[in-house]
């Protein structure tokens, strides 16, 4: 019980399981934030464009449901809510952009940091060794690095 303990301590302090956890509680808290922003200031406006319709009831009756005289519903019917779709698209779309700017930023910075030719950004010391090494092998077999030809 005890190494079954430390073997799950061990997993929960990786910066690997802690960073997917951050990630998670910033996701819902960002997901909440996208909610708010298509039901409280994107849909109004498409709303009053569309004569007072909201986005949310949009909906597309195939069988009307039934009532009795006191007002009951008998049978509900046979109805396809598709607003609330539309609303979850409109939500899916603006965190999937907001990602996609998100990592392309990342991938950039990540870009120049690995570039071994930009010397405004220090170079990780993994990437440097490995440089050093390519060069060193290089020396040894007698090539010439394509960055040092002459142009043809």
């Amino acid at each position: 019980m005890a190494g079954l303990f430390q073997e799950f301590k061990k997993f929960a302090v990786k910066g690997n399981m802690i960073d997917l956890a951050v990630g998670v509680v910033i996701g819902a808290a960002f997901n909440k934030i996208v909610d708010v922003l298509v039901k409280q200031i994107i849909t109004p406006p498409l709303g009053y464009l569309t004569a007072g319709i909201e986005l949310a009831d949009l909906q597309w009756v195939l069988k009307e449901p039934v009532t009795n005289d006191a007002g009951e519903v008998v049978d509900p019917g046979a109805v396809i809510g598709y607003g609330l779709f539309l609303e979850a698209m409109i939500d899916f779309l603006i965190i999937a952009f907001t990602l996609f700017v998100v990592i392309r930023f990342i991938n950039s910075l990540r870009d120049k940091a690995e570039d071994t030719g930009n010397k405004t950004v220090p170079t990780p010391k993994d990437i440097q060794l490995l440089t050093d090494i390519k060069e060193e092998m290089m020396k040894m077999n007698g090539s010439v690095p394509a960055s040092e030809r002459p142009p043809a």
